[in-house]
């Protein structure tokens, strides 16, 4: 199965990450998380298969995190109810996100994606 790349197309990191997996001859599924949000139950099992907290999977640098004041829900919440807040809106969601069948690699990190791929 070729990875799952989950990208916003104007977010500068997820520009460098695309060509990063391009020039690397790397093929990938592409998804525009706001086009096509993730579901609770997609969400949750990448959450389960990156072994991460939930709050990993929050885009704290966007403008809809700060607008919808969610720094103190997102340490205070259950991970069920971060899910729910998350699949309401792909700006939510930290970005971009590589997934594979064993893997869930969150934002961009080169050292990360290199190690993971070998490259």
């Amino acid at each position: 199965m070729k990875p799952l790349f989950v990208n916003y197309p104007k977010c500068t990191t997820c520009q460098k990450a695309k060509k990063w997996l391009e020039e690397n001859n790397i093929e990938f599924d592409s998804r525009h998380i706001v086009e096509n949000n993730p579901k609770k139950e997609e969400l949750k099992k990448w959450l389960d298969l990156s072994k991460e907290p939930v709050k990993k999977f929050f885009n704290t640098s966007g403008i809809l995190y700060r607008e919808m004041n969610l720094k103190e829900k997102v340490a205070s919440c259950g991970e069920d109810e971060l899910l729910d807040i998350l699949s309401t809106n792909g700006m939510l969601v930290k970005r971009p996100l590589l997934i594979t069948d064993d893997v869930v690699l969150i934002g961009f990190k080169v050292d990360k994606w290199a190690e993971y791929f070998n490259k």
